[in-house]
C-alpha cells in the first residue's frame, strides 16, 4: 500500500513537531547534570539505562579478574577541527554532560547532535588501590568512530584509527601520584563529508532510507585493567569436531614464555584437559570426545590460559566450518554435514543508542525473538559489534555471517563545475590500503567466536575497485590466510568475477538461488560454489505513528520500501509466499543458504520482523516456524540421497540445454 496523501501529512507534521521538540525538551535530570534526550523514538529499555550503562566485562574471550569501568557521565564538547588536537582542553570543564558509550548522535549519550565530526571529550578516574602492586594499568576502548587520539594527565598516550575495532593503551607511566587521573580523548570521525572514503557501512550525514544516522565518537565500552609487565595482549583460539585446538598467544613481551590452558567441562569446574606451550608460537592439542557446537546444541567450554603471571579467561566451541559437493550440489557443511542457513539481513541500529543498543538484555532480546522461531543465521550487516554480541550468538547458538563494513562507493565530483556535480567512483589507492588494513583487523578482532561461519568482504560493490583491478582475490587470500577455519564470500549481491567459496544472489522480493534464472544485476548460478540468495524479501507493512522514527525525511522514504503491504496479515500472507518459492528453490535447484530482509524496521525502512522500536513483532510465529522448518526439512532430503527431486518442465530443461 502506497501511503495516501493526507496520512503521509500527518505523519510528517508530527514528526516535525517531534523532532523540533526533541532537541529542547529533557526528562528528569540527574546530579550529574546529564539526561537522555527525547529522541524520535524509543525502546522499551530506553529508560533503564540510568548512569552506569554497560557493567557488563567487555571482552569475554580475554577477561582478566582486576578491571574497573569507565563508562557512565562524562564532559563533551564539539571541536572546530583537526587543529584543535593540538592545543587539548586540560583542566577545563567541558560544556556539557555525555553518557559514554554511546555515539554522540543517539538520544542516550545526551547530545543527539549533527555532524559531530571533531569532538571532545573529558572524564578522570582513579586506579583502585587493591589492585596487585607492580602490575601495569591498561586502558582499553572497544570501538571510537573514527579516530581517536588519548591524553592522560596532559599527556599524549596514544592515537588509534578504525571506528569498528578495539585497542589497548598502557597508561602506567601517565598516572598520577595523587590518584586522580584527567583523561582527554579527540575524536575525528569524517563519516561520508568531503571526499573521504573510509569504512562506514550504513552510516551517512544525510540519512535518506536504507543509510541511516551515523555514529561518531565513543560507542563501546571504555575499562581498566590490571595486568603484569609481560601479558597477553592477544589470544588466538580455534577448536575443531575432532577436538583438535589450536592456540597462539601473543605476549607484551619479546620473550617466549610458558603457557598452560585448562579446558573445563561445559557449565562445571571440573578440568576436560590442559595442555603447555610457549607464547609467540601456536601449538595443538586434542581433547577427547568433545561435545560438538552446533545452533541445535550450542555447547561452550570454558578455559583459563597462565602465561607467567597473567591468567586470563576465555571459552570456545568445537566445530567445523568447511564445504563439499552432495548429491551433485556444492553445499556449506557444519560438523561434516549440510545445514541449510536461513537468517535475517541484521543491521544492528537502535533508535536509541543508534550504534550500541542500549542494555545487554535488550540486545539480546533480537536473537532469542529470530532464534524462537527457527532461524539458525543471522547476516551482520556491514557493521561489527560489541564482543558480547557475538558471545550471545554463541550461547544461543545462531550461525553468524559476518560482513567487513563497507566504504562510500560514489563522492560528488570534486572537479566538476555543475551546480550539482555527478557521482564519481572513489577508488582512492590509499583508502584500499586502509580498508585492507582494517579487514584484517576485523578478522583478528573476531577469529575466536564459534558462530562466525563465514567471512563477507565487499556488499553490492560498495567501494570494490573494479576498474583498475578485482582486490576481492588478494583479499580472500588475506583472510583465508589469517583465518583458514571459515568460509569467505568476497562479494555479495552483485560485481561477482568468481571469487571465493559462494555464489551470491540479491533479489527483492522474490528470491533467485541457485536457479537457472536470475536479474541483470546478478550473474548466472556459478555451480563450482555455494548458492546463497544474499538478501531477499524486504517486504514492508506501515504501522501507526508511535512506531515509526519520527523524521520528516524518514517518513517521507517510506514509501520506497520494495513492497508495502496493507495490514501485517497481508505482510505474513507475502511473506509465506516468497517463503514457499525459495522452498520450491530448495528442492528444485541448489539453493544453500538465505538471507531474508530484516530484523527489524530502521528509521525510513518499515521490512522488519520487528518495528524499530521492538514492541511490536510482526510474524505470525506459528507460520514462520512453519515455513522455515519446510526449509530445513528440504535441505535434509537433498542432502539425504534419497529425495525425489523435484524437476522443471521438459520443455523448459529443453531449452536450458539447447535442444530443439
Amino acid at each position: 500500500m502506497r501511503l495516501s496523501i493526507g496520512i503521509i501529512a500527518s505523519l510528517l507534521a508530527t514528526a516535525t513537531l517531534a523532532s523540533s521538540n526533541s532537541r529542547f525538551f529533557r526528562r528528569q535530570t540527574n546530579v550529574t547534570g546529564y539526561a537522555p534526550k527525547e529522541g524520535p523514538l524509543d525502546t522499551p529499555w530506553t529508560d533503564k539505562v540510568g548512569t552506569n550503562p554497560w557493567p557488563e566485562y567487555p571482552r569475554p574471550q580475554l577477561q582478566r579478574s582486576q578491571w574497573k569501568s569507565l563508562n557512565g557521565v562524562w564532559r563533551y564538547q564539539n571541536a572546530s577541527g583537526l587543529n584543535e588536537v593540538d592545543a587539548p582542553p586540560f583542566e577545563v570543564d567541558l560544556a556539557s554532560p555525555v553518557l559514554v558509550p554511546f555515539c554522540l548522535e543517539s538520544a542516550l549519550s545526551g547530545v543527539m547532535g549533527n555532524w559531530t565530526i571533531f569532538s571532545w571529550y573529558q572524564t578522570s578516574f582513579t586506579v583502585p588501590s587493591s589492585w596487585s602492586s607492580g602490575n601495569r594499568v591498561l586502558l582499553n576502548f572497544g570501538a571510537v568512530d573514527y579516530e581517536a587520539t588519548v591524553f592522560v594527565n596532559r599527556q599524549k598516550v596514544g592515537f588509534h584509527r578504525g571506528g569498528y575495532f578495539g585497542f589497548t593503551i598502557d597508561v602506567t607511566d601517565y598516572l598520577s601520584v595523587n590518584g586522580t587521573n584527567e583523561m582527554l580523548v579527540f575524536a575525528h570521525d569524517p563519516t561520508d563529508s568531503g571526499t573521504w572514503q573510509i569504512p562506514i557501512g550504513k552510516q551517512t550525514l544525510e540519512p535518506s532510507h536504507i543509510f541511516y544516522t551515523p555514529c561518531s565518537g565513543i560507542w563501546q565500552s571504555v575499562w581498566l585493567e590490571s595486568a603484569p609487565a609481560n601479558h597477553i595482549t592477544q589470544l588466538d583460539l580455534s577448536a575443531d569436531m575432532d577436538g583438535k585446538v589450536n592456540v597462539n598467544v601473543h605476549s607484551s613481551g619479546n620473550a617466549s614464555t610458558p603457557v598452560e590452558v585448562t579446558i573445563y567441562e561445559p557449565h562445571s569446574t571440573d578440568v576436560k584437559a590442559t595442555a603447555k606451550g610457549n607464547s609467540g608460537s601456536a601449538f595443538e592439542f586434542t581433547v577427547d570426545s568433545p561435545d560438538l557446537w552446533s545452533p541445535d546444541s550450542p555447547t561452550l567450554y570454558n578455559i583459563t590460559i597462565k602465561m607467567g603471571s597473567d591468567t586470563i579467561t576465555s571459552y570456545t566451541g568445537f566445530r567445523t566450518v568447511s564445504k563439499a559437493e552432495i548429491d551433485g550440489v556444492m553445499r556449506p557443511l557444519l560438523n561434516g554435514e549440510f545445514v541449510f542457513q536461513f537468517g535475517t539481513l541484521d543491521q544492528g541500529f537502535w533508535p536509541d543508542g543508534i550504534y550500541t543498543p542500549p542494555t545487554r538484555e535488550a540486545m539480546i532480546y533480537d536473537l532469542q525473538v529470530l532464534k524462537r522461531v527457527g532461524y539458525n543465521m543471522l547476516r551482520k550487516h556491514i557493521k561489527i559489534e560489541p564482543a558480547l554480541f557475538y558471545q550471545a550468538a554463541d550461547e544461543i547458538g545462531i550461525m553468524l555471517i559476518q560482513d567487513m563494513p563497507s566504504m562510500r562507493p560514489s563522492i560528488r565530483d570534486p572537479n566538476s563545475t555543475n551546480a550539482c556535480p555527478p557521482n564519481v567512483p572513489v577508488g582512492q589507492y590509499a583508502s584500499q590500503l586502509e580498508f585492507n588494513r582494517q579487514l584484517e583487523l576485523m578478522i583478528n578482532q573476531l577469529k575466536n567466536y564459534p558462530s562466525i561461519v563465514t567471512w563477507v568482504i565487499y556488499n553490492e560493490g560498495w567501494g570494490q575497485e573494479r576498474r583498475a583491478f578485482y582486490p576481492e582475490f588478494g583479499l580472500m587470500d588475506l583472510v583465508r590466510s589469517i583465518d583458514p577455519t571459515r568460509l569467505i564470500n568476497p562479494v555479495t549481491g552483485w560485481h561477482d568475477h568468481g571469487a571465493g567459496d559462494f555464489h551470491d544472489n540479491h533479489h527483492y522480493a522474490n528470491p533467485q538461488c541457485g536457479t537457472p534464472f536470475y536479474s541483470v544485476a546478478s550473474t548466472p548460478y556459478d555451480p563450482r560454489r555455494i548458492a546463497i540468495q544474499g538478501e531477499f524479501g524486504g517486504v514492508g507493512q506501515n504501522v501507526t505513528e508511535d512506531h515509526l522514527w519520527k523524521v520528516p525525511a524518514a517518513v517521507r522514504d517510506i514509501n520506497q520500501t520494495y513492497e508495502i503491504d496493507e495490514t501485517v496479515e497481508i505482510w505474513n500472507y507475502r511473506s509465506h509466499i516468497l517463503l514457499t518459492e525459495l522452498l520450491d528453490q530448495v528442492k528444485r535447484f541448489a539453493c544453500s543458504a538465505a538471507v531474508w530482509t530484516q530484523t527489524t524496521d530502521v528509521e525510513g525502512e518499515v521490512n522488519g520482523m520487528l518495528t524499530y522500536d521492538r514492541r511490536v513483532i510482526r510474524m505470525d510465529e506459528e507460520q514462520w516456524k512453519n515455513d522455515i522448518q519446510a526449509l530445513y526439512d528440504a535441505a535434509a532430503e537433498r542432502a539425504s540421497g534419497n529425495h525425489s527431486m523435484v524437476m522443471m518442465p521438459r520443455d523448459v530443461a529443453e531449452r536450458l540445454d539447447g535442444s530443439q
